[in-house]
């Protein structure tokens, strides 16, 4: 496996946060929108301004969202967290401060004990992301 990418269901909220992640983290952001899409005729109608896909790409990073759940339904849940390697102290500092922002500190930003800088963070939608800076910055 070369990459992993972070799939998250935000339940109605889905253009929301990825244009908010895009704002923080940059790159090409493509939304599918339910409505004129091939599934279009079998969702109900409250959910045609929802969105069935979106994609945020920058160099080599991938974050995919979705307002479509699978049969159980939506189910907020804890699983599902995001890790950036950081190549730099202001980059950290950034996202740190952007991510945390409305959010919850879960584990603050700071020098850990394996010699790395990291903290994890619960944002305001609820996601868990971790962000890390290695002590050879260009080690990823």
């Amino acid at each position: 496996m070369t990459h992993i990418n972070g799939f998250i269901n935000f339940n109605g909220r889905c253009r929301e946060a990825m244009t908010y992640y895009q704002e923080i983290l940059g790159g090409d952001l493509v939304l599918s929108p339910i409505a004129g899409s091939p599934i279009e005729n079998m969702c109900p109608p409250e959910i045609k301004g929802h969105l069935m896909h979106a994609c945020l790409k920058n160099g080599g990073a991938v974050v995919m969202g979705t307002d479509l759940t699978g049969p159980g339904g939506y189910i907020k849940g804890n699983d599902v967290a995001l890790l950036i390697n950081c190549t730099s102290e202001e980059e950290i500092n950034r996202l740190y401060e952007k991510l945390s922002a409305g959010g919850e500190i879960m584990d603050p930003l700071k020098k850990q004990f394996w010699g790395d800088t990291f903290a994890a963070v619960k944002d305001k939608f609820g996601i868990t992301w971790m962000v890390v800076l290695g002590k050879n910055e260009n080690q990823q």
